[in-house]
């Protein structure tokens, strides 16, 4: 066996004796580390959700993974605002047999909105914007000299409601520009990869489709613009701003902003899969190479505010619990401004739409499927894939009815909440430092 020595000995106990007595900052390091938020994504396990009836939901899962031919899902269901059931399924990444965990993160596609639409609805119960704020010309945010030449003058009187609410003039008519950037970039004679300047000019060289407010038609573009308003507003890049002033108050630490790369993935974030092989198409940096239509065919990264986020179905299903109205967990808006997201019946802020008894937001993007649903009786679910559905945006209804049947055929779920760390303390890990 080996022994101390007397010296190592000596300085052992120097070390954690008597230092601390002359350096009591280390002691009070050692606490505040004590004291960290432990991550969602850090110490959920598929374990932790096992219970009576856990069975019928693994079941009902794997019968319409198999249908669907889905490589990885991961299912967070909320009752009365506690995190009761959260699950991987299938693989992450299929080549490597890698499983999906309840940590494992997804593109977000347009859920994204709904963070997006939070963090304008924060800044403008701060009085740093309001949203009947002009967007473009010379009372509005864009309003430098070169930003000044408006084709369409009807521009000039979108507002930040607009953007929100998809009423801000554009279709999809001649194709989603956010979609067909290496389009963009020929028609506005700049060089590819496409920018913030590059869809400006666009806009600003084009005529509007309606006037603002006269109609609604779904718009990437209109909530991309959103993101520029946050960085000139709040003067840091709008990622930041939203991870440290929305999410982290939250108690969210893993909602990351995408990359386009494979390579570039965050380390538990899933690889993603179209339903018959993939594709390849020009790269929108415009390189002439020919690359997958989930790596680098489309810039997510771009998208950002309008499409770019990935997290874990946890970690978004706390999101949504602090903007669900709902009194067990106070929530991160103002009553007034949560009801201003869902007054309109048709037109959410953010959310998608008011679907049966709750609010729906869904996303899709090459090989992401997601869906959330906040229902009105407390009973609310987040779920993520990591594979496109040829059905498109019918599969998300798709995944309504699956729920539906679970909800029924679950008699009760356990009388836990998975989002407080302290019952699982044990079982989790830190962040590196």
């Amino acid at each position: 066996m080996y022994r101390l020595s007397g010296l190592k000995y000596f300085l052992l106990v120097f070390l954690f004796l008597i230092l601390p007595v002359f350096f009591p900052a280390a002691l009070d390091n050692r606490s505040k580390l004590d004291n960290l938020p432990i991550p969602l994504n850090n110490y959920l396990v598929n374990s932790f959700s096992d219970f009576k009836y856990s069975s019928i939901v693994d079941n009902e899962l794997s019968r319409f993974m198999d249908y669907n031919g889905l490589h990885g899902v991961s299912l967070a269901v909320v009752k009365d605002e506690r995190l009761v059931f959260a699950k991987g399924y299938g693989l992450a990444i299929t080549e490597d047999s890698i499983p999906t965990a309840p940590g494992t993160v997804f593109r977000l596609a347009s859920v994204s909105k709904l963070i997006s639409a939070v963090a304008i609805m924060k800044l403008a119960e701060e009085k740093k914007l309001a949203l009947s704020d002009k967007v473009f010309g010379a009372k509005g945010f864009f309003n430098e000299d070169k930003y000044l030449d408006i084709k369409d003058k009807r521009l000039e009187d979108v507002t930040i409601h607009n953007l929100l609410n998809h009423s801000g003039g554009w279709t999809q008519r001649y194709g989603d520009p956010m979609f067909n950037l290496l389009q963009i970039a020929k028609l506005v004679g700049d060089t590819p990869p496409v920018t913030f300047n590059s869809l400006m000019k666009f806009v600003l060289s084009r005529n509007l489709h309606f006037s603002p407010g006269e109609a609604h038609s779904y718009s990437n573009l209109g909530y991309f613009f959103l993101g520029e308003i946050i960085n000139r507003v709040t003067q840091q890049p709008f990622d930041e701003y939203i991870k440290n002033e929305i999410l982290s108050p939250m108690g969210i630490f893993d909602i990351q902003l995408a990359n386009n790369r494979f390579e570039e993935r965050f380390p538990n974030e899933a690889k993603y899969y179209l339903p018959y092989g993939d594709s390849l198409i020009l790269s929108y940096t415009g390189d002439s190479s020919l690359v997958s239509k989930m790596y680098g065919g489309n810039d997510v990264h771009l998208l950002g505010t309008a499409g770019g986020w990935v997290a874990s179905a946890p970690e978004l299903a706390k999101f949504m619990v602090s903007i669900d109205g709902f009194n067990h967990v106070p929530d991160f808006l103002s009553k007034a401004s949560i009801a201003q997201m869902t007054q309109d019946k048709e037109h959410f802020l953010g959310w998608k739409q008011e679907y049966r008894d709750g609010w729906l937001r869904t996303g899709s993007f090459a090989g992401t499927q997601a869906v959330m649903f906040r229902g009105n009786d407390g009973f609310s679910w987040v779920f993520l894939c990591n594979t496109s559905s040829w059905k498109a945006a019918s599969f998300s209804y798709d995944v309504i009815r699956l729920m539906n049947k679970i909800e029924h055929s679950v008699k009760y779920w356990p009388d836990i909440d998975l989002f407080n760390a302290d019952m699982f303390a044990h079982s989790a890990s830190r962040l590196p430092l």
